[in-house]
């Protein structure tokens, strides 16, 4: 039986891929800073993303989107400015918070769905 890491890892590639598919840049994956991780970021129309990558095997636990809790969404946030910081962007480049959320087979981008909070 395999762990959730690498069932996280295979869905991240599975990810990548998708967002490949759709005109995303990917500069880096799984960015860690003290404040948590970020599963992807790349470029999309102009936008610096940040890229949630949540999977499901099925609706027991509901859509793998809920996952992203406000709890997460405060780690994320804190862990873009990590980035931006780090690759010296800065906060005034223009960001958007992405999911990917894949349910058993089915992959769906959910661009913009959070704002950033601090």
């Amino acid at each position: 039986m395999r762990n959730k890491r690498e069932i996280g890892s295979e869905h991240e590639k599975l990810a990548v891929e998708f967002l490949k598919d759709n005109g995303y840049i990917i500069h880096k994956q799984n960015f860690r800073s003290g404040s948590g991780e970020i599963d992807i970021i790349g470029e999309n129309e102009g936008y610096i993303c940040f890229i949630e990558v949540k999977y499901r095997a099925s609706l027991k636990d509901g859509y793998p989107e809920e996952a992203v809790d406000f709890r997460k969404i405060k780690k994320i946030s804190r862990t873009a400015l990590a980035y931006l910081n780090y690759s010296k962007l800065g906060e005034a480049v223009p960001c958007r918070f992405d999911v990917v959320s894949i349910l058993a087979d089915d992959i769906k981008l959910i661009k913009n769905a959070f704002e950033m909070n601090i």
